[in-house]
Parts: C-alpha cells; sequence; structure tokens
C-alpha cells in the first residue's frame, strides 16, 4: 500500500454561524494551514481530528490502494483529492497525494 500525505491547505471559521447555532465546544479544530500528516498504509495519523477522518477515509482508502482519477479528471494529479472535513462552522480543505515508495 502507498502512503498518503495530508496537506492542511486552507481553514475557514464562521464566527456568525457558531454564535447563532453551535454549542461552546471544550475542544474546537486546531489544524494549522500547511501542517502536514502522514497516513501510513491507510491508517489514520496520530492526532488527525476524527470526524476530519472520516470525510477524508475513502478518497485516502483509494490513493493507498494505487487508484485515483476521481470524477474522471476532477483534479491536475490524477493520484491526488483535495477534500474539505463536514465541520460547517470550521471547515478545513486537505490536499491528498498518495507517495511513491
Amino acid at each position: 500500500m502507498k502512503n498518503v500525505k495530508i496537506t492542511v491547505m486552507k481553514t475557514a471559521c464562521y464566527k456568525d454561524l457558531m454564535e447563532k447555532y453551535e454549542n461552546p465546544l471544550p475542544h474546537p479544530c486546531d489544524m494549522r494551514e500547511g501542517q502536514t500528516f502522514t497516513a501510513y498504509g491507510g491508517v489514520k495519523p496520530d492526532g488527525f481530528c476524527d470526524s476530519a477522518w472520516e470525510s477524508i477515509l475513502p478518497f485516502v482508502e483509494t490513493l493507498s490502494q494505487g487508484g485515483g482519477n476521481f470524477y474522471d479528471g476532477w483534479m491536475k494529479n490524477e493520484k491526488s483529492a483535495m477534500i474539505s472535513c463536514n465541520d460547517g462552522f470550521r471547515p478545513v480543505s486537505f490536499l491528498l497525494e498518495a507517495e511513491d515508495k
């Protein structure tokens, strides 16, 4: 299986939505732009957000098994994907890239 590099590309924070709809969280997202993780053999990296992992897992699994070319040419690099987590208050965009061994 291939390793998959996960790079935090963008983070957003919608305070207006948080104030209106969200209950305060003791530990909100702490991802930082430029932060990188590696999924070795499709396994969730230590310290990686559980919720974000659920969002990217199908793409990590496909890339780690040598697949790619999602949605018939969506990405310029067919062995990559740009996926956002499912947090509507503070979404994070991740670049996933299969690494050559």
